[in-house]
């Protein structure tokens, strides 16, 4: 785009080129990215990222409810990943997908 056409120069000579005497067009006032999450910045993430910081315990094993995404039977064709347990929630489940996942130290749960 041309200089000419750019709403820029309409503001040329004004003091503030459109951005406010008060609060001032400073750089990065609230600090770059996710800066200020745990200190000016911690409403928004409350609000919009709940759990964003913390470590997460140990014991806690993703669910995994493949109803969700239009599956109702869970074959055991596949590979699990090594000691990373995992529960299963399905209408239906194989006698081999059952075994599998519960070798791998995890559960399966039968949605009704």
């Amino acid at each position: 785009m041309t200089t000419r056409l750019r709403k820029n120069r309409k503001k040329r000579g004004h003091v503030s080129a459109g951005h406010g005497r008060i609060g001032k067009h400073r750089k990065h006032p609230g600090g770059r990215g996710n800066a200020g999450g745990m200190h000016h910045h911690r409403i928004m993430f409350d609000k919009y990222h709940p759990g964003y910081f913390g470590k997460a315990s140990k014991d806690n094993v993703p669910m995994l409810d493949v109803t969700q995404f239009g599956y109702f039977k869970v074959l055991g064709k596949g590979v699990l990943p090594e000691n990373k347990p995992i529960v299963v929630k399905a209408k239906l489940i194989s006698k081999i997908a059952e075994k599998k996942i519960k070798e791998n130290g995890g559960a399966v749960v039968l949605a009704a």
